[in-house]
């Protein structure tokens, strides 16, 4: 989703679209090792992944996910002076990982931070499924912002091509590997996440938007 929202917000480095749309991951490691949500590792909990999200209502709960949304497009519009449009874009592009979340995980999504309602539609029961249509939106996204950028010179072309391929490594890594020691080794490991937000920054200071075609 980061990489696809570049098409519609050209002027917003990848690196901010980036956190935009994991912005619930990155916020995710913090509270688990803090201790204030919870995720145990589960071997079978589904198909996909060994974790059982246990508690997690102040980064993935429909309620809390709006208000990260809306504080963060709002930092950015006073940040960058950005135009409403691209705020509402941002506030989007945060929210389609809670709605891509209900895909994915078994009901265990919350919609508020004290209800017991969840939400989950388990496309993690199904390996085949989750991998085609995971890898899917991955080649789409990049498509999208292949499209939409073009290298400046050669670190655009290497560091976009680097990125992919971490990305896709790292993918079938946590698809086929084995299950993590602890809920806050995974937690531990979240925390790298950022170091992809600065890859994303690099790249996009050595790309450009291409000009429209004729």
């Amino acid at each position: 989703m980061g990489f696809a929202a570049k098409r519609v917000m050209p002027a917003v480095s990848l690196g901010t679209l980036l956190v935009a749309a994991l912005l619930a991951d990155l916020v995710w490691p913090v509270l688990v090792l803090m201790g204030v949500e919870r995720v145990v590792v589960a071997p079978g909990a589904t198909v996909v992944t060994p974790l059982r999200f246990v508690h997690y209502p102040y980064s993935h709960s429909l309620l809390a996910m709006c208000g990260w949304a809306a504080v963060f497009a709002a930092a950015h519009a006073l940040a960058r002076r950005a135009t409403m449009m691209t705020a509402l874009l941002l506030a989007a592009t945060v929210l389609s990982h809670w709605l891509l979340d209900v895909v994915s995980h078994e009901p265990d999504l919350p919609l508020t931070i004290t209800g017991s309602t969840r939400l989950g539609l388990g496309l993690w029961n199904s390996l085949a499924g989750t991998a085609a249509v995971e890898i899917t939106m991955f080649a789409a996204g990049i498509w999208l912002y292949g499209r939409s950028t073009q290298a400046v010179n050669r670190k655009g072309r290497i560091l976009l091509f680097g990125l992919c391929a971490f990305l896709l490594v790292l993918y079938l890594g946590n698809l086929l590997g084995p299950p993590p020691p602890s809920g806050q080794a995974v937690a531990s490991a979240g925390l790298a996440t950022w170091l992809l937000i600065a890859w994303g920054y690099a790249l996009d200071r050595h790309r450009q938007q291409k000009p429209p075609a004729a």
